[in-house]
């Protein structure tokens, strides 16, 4: 009875295992697609500067992370009248000092808000595809909202007739799955955090799966951005498994020493390190 009952247990445990190794897993590795980005330092919405002299998510401070040769990152998000526009909040308050959504105006009355005060105005993604000009590969962040699958559209319609490197990544699985799907070809990432930095935006059970990276089984990213710092022992697996490393938002160089790619601000690194 003894034996039959370690028997059963070994086989429970193992069969739970094989269930968590497969939520988890990554996509099969693709050496030739993540090439492009590995061993770089992507400058956090632009080589943008602390006195926001340069704006973050600014067509200044893209120019000036492309000329040096850094990648990029970047935020996307739809205007009401179904623009894709470069910005990274959901709210304009803190760059712009209007309260309110992002996606609440079209595109004529965001085009007339400044950033932090200086004569930046948002960009639209293919006026920034258009300065970066294939300098540089660029991170593409889309951020969920309840137009998805319009973002995920609209952004790939652009970024299919950019002749440049491009990948894109999200908080939301949703997205990121919506790519897996109609856009099995560009590399894909998958963003996630500790579980205290994502319950300040969504509930602790919905924190606790994106932080455990429990929703990998629906969009089987490429690679995980994962937030500077101690990870869980399932994010650790999945990079065991194959996910190509990506640390965000560094602040110092010692990051790349864990790190496939980085995405860096307020230093000057190395453009590559591998």
């Amino acid at each position: 009875m003894g034996k039959k009952l370690v028997i059963g247990l070994t086989a429970a445990g193992a069969a739970a295992a094989g269930a968590f190794a497969f939520m988890i897993a990554p996509a099969r590795r693709d050496d030739k697609k993540t090439a492009p980005f590995y061993g770089r330092n992507y400058a956090h919405r632009g080589l943008h500067k602390m006195d926001k002299s340069v704006p973050e998510n600014s067509i200044p401070a893209f120019d000036a992370a492309a000329r040096i040769g850094y990648g990029v990152e970047l935020d996307v998000h739809l205007s009401a009248d179904g623009e894709v526009v470069v910005f990274h909040d959901d709210n304009l308050q803190r760059i712009c000092g209007v309260d309110a959504r992002v996606d609440s105006l079209t595109w004529a009355e965001l085009s007339q808000l400044r950033l932090c005060g200086t004569p930046n105005r948002i960009p639209l993604l293919s006026e920034v595809l258009a300065v970066i000009d294939n300098r540089c590969p660029i991170i593409v962040e889309l951020k969920r909202s309840r137009r998805n699958a319009e973002l995920c559209r609209k952004t790939y319609e652009l970024l299919s007739a950019y002749n440049g490197r491009y990948c894109i990544e999200s908080f939301d699985p949703r997205i990121v799955f919506w790519f897996r799907r109609r856009a099995p070809e560009v590399l894909r990432g998958q963003l996630s955090a500790r579980m205290s930095e994502l319950s300040k935006s969504c509930g602790k059970a919905q924190a606790f799966c994106l932080s455990r990276l429990l929703t990998n089984f629906i969009a089987r990213p490429h690679f995980i951005a994962y937030q500077v710092g101690r990870k869980p022992l399932a994010v650790k697996l999945c990079e065991l498994m194959g996910a190509m490393r990506v640390a965000w938002t560094s602040l110092e160089w010692k990051t790349e020493e864990k790190a496939d790619a980085v995405i860096f601000q307020y230093y000057r690194p190395r453009v590559k390190y591998k």
